[in-house]
């Protein structure tokens, strides 16, 4: 029993490190975020290229490590732990967070290029709220799949018997 308890830590344990690092990258992107939109609100028309490139970089791999890293970490463990109800939520958590993936996808192709972004900085207002909603819905997505899949199956979390 000792060594299954050691082993879910070390199987385990770094799926809270990089869920750190993760939320450390959140925290990053947010930054970004914020001074783009005070930039935005400032003076639109002497935005550069810049700061939209870095939140845009940001972003996208934000979202790629949800997707290709943490939501995959995450349904293992809940697998490995038998939580059958927890990837069942998860599954409808994911399909919802797509929607939000899909805004970023294009929010990325409006601004990639510098002849893209000189085309579009009108609509950049636009998307700061857009991407201001859409991404406040995501991150309490994400912050459920955490709650469900990792949580509640931590080894931390896990009760010792009686």
């Amino acid at each position: 029993m000792l060594e299954d308890c050691k082993n879910a830590l070390e199987r385990w344990g770094g799926v809270h490190t990089l869920i750190d690092r993760w939320l450390d990258q959140r925290r990053q992107l947010l930054i970004s975020f914020i001074e783009l939109k005070e930039a935005c609100d400032a003076e639109l028309e002497a935005v550069s290229k810049a700061p939209i490139d870095t939140f845009s970089e940001q972003l996208m791999d934000y979202i790629s490590a949800g997707h290709f890293e943490i939501y995959p970490q995450l349904s293992e463990e809940a697998q490995a732990f038998g939580d059958e109800a927890a990837l069942v939520i998860a599954a409808k958590l994911l399909e919802r967070l797509e929607m939000s993936t899909e805004m970023v996808l294009e929010f990325d192709a409006d601004f990639d290029s510098t002849l893209s972004c000189e085309q579009n900085i009108a609509r950049l207002p636009a998307w700061i709220d857009r991407l201001a909603r859409g991404l406040t819905e995501r991150f309490a997505l994400e912050d459920q799949l955490i709650a469900r899949l990792h949580a509640a199956n931590s080894p931390q979390n896990a009760k010792a018997p009686a």
